[in-house]
């Protein structure tokens, strides 16, 4: 078998026109994945919608419900930065399903990837930050549930602080956060991983490199653990409007490489999501996304998983 990749059409939801979020990018990059035939249509697989006791396993039940039937705050709903939509919140459980699947199927074949997920803003009672629902606590609770594993690792590159993981997992010696950030960017108010790595704005590929090989392997060595989850967001690239980190094209696909060798050389299974990007270049924002699924394809090979 290929490497599993984890897409659903309902990935993507109408927005305004004007909004900021850049919605398309998930069908974009399934497109693209599919037109440069880094994929085949017989490698992915789609989520189903979870039932709610899964999304509840992390979020209180009454912000749930809420927001699921459109009754949320105003305030609330401002602070997630996304209008509220039947569409959107259908969008938003089905990316938490896709999450727990791309878990699984990590388990099952020891690499996969999502083409969504990393909402890692998201709290237990509120959401922020485009996040309203955190998948990535979401499927790391759950896996330990449905696959009776014990010890997950969130190795979280996206630009901006994991800060509703961290929170989540923080009294939870069973699940590791690492959080490399800028460290002059959002969440204004930051919250303790289990290990946090605040970097200088400006910060180019070498440099960022070496930070990671300095923190991973020995992480990986002391903590064990049976899943690790990637959140690879591509808002380190230069280009990126709302990053501050100065990495190239070639600097993300060499972090990608990096992190999941490392992980499988040693044996420990991957699940990735795709994390952030926001780059008024779509193709351009698309294909730095498209760079997790080029490295773990070939990678999948390399070490016939």
């Amino acid at each position: 078998m290929d490497l599993p990749i984890v897409y659903h059409p309902d990935y993507v939801a109408p927005l305004p026109p004007s909004h900021r979020f850049p919605m398309e990018k998930f069908r974009l990059l399934y497109e693209m994945l599919l037109g440069d035939r880094v994929v085949t249509p017989e490698q992915c697989h789609a989520p189903e919608l979870p039932p709610q006791d899964w999304i509840e396993s992390v979020h209180d039940p009454e912000y749930v419900q809420a927001y699921c039937q459109g009754t949320l705050d105003p305030k609330a709903q401002r602070r997630i930065g996304l209008p509220w939509t039947e569409a959107i919140a259908h969008r938003t459980c089905i990316s938490v399903g896709g999450a727990v699947l791309t878990a699984k199927l990590a388990l099952e074949y020891g690499l996969a990837c999502n083409t969504a997920g990393g909402t890692h803003h998201a709290f237990p009672d509120f959401g922020s930050g485009f996040c309203i629902f955190n998948d990535l606590a979401i499927a790391a609770r759950m896996i330990q549930k449905l696959a009776g594993i014990r010890k997950v690792l969130i190795v979280d590159l996206d630009v901006h602080q994991g800060d509703g993981t961290a929170y989540i997992f923080r009294n939870d010696p069973d699940v590791f956060t690492f959080s490399l950030h800028c460290e002059a960017n959002f969440p204004g108010r930051k919250q303790t991983s289990d290990l946090d790595v605040p970097l200088p704005v400006g910060m180019e590929d070498d440099e960022y490199l070496q930070t990671v090989a300095g923190y991973l392997p020995d992480l990986l060595g002391q903590f064990q653990p049976d899943l690790v989850l990637y959140d690879a967001g591509v808002d380190v690239h230069a280009g990126d409007r709302l990053g501050k980190l100065a990495l190239s094209d070639t600097g993300i696909f060499r972090r990608d490489m990096q992190v999941l060798s490392t992980c499988l050389a040693a044996k420990y299974p991957v699940a990735c999501v795709i994390g952030g990007g926001y780059c008024e270049d779509m193709r351009g924002l698309v294909y730095r996304h498209s760079l997790l699924h080029r490295a773990a394809a070939q990678l999948y090979r390399q070490y016939r998983l």
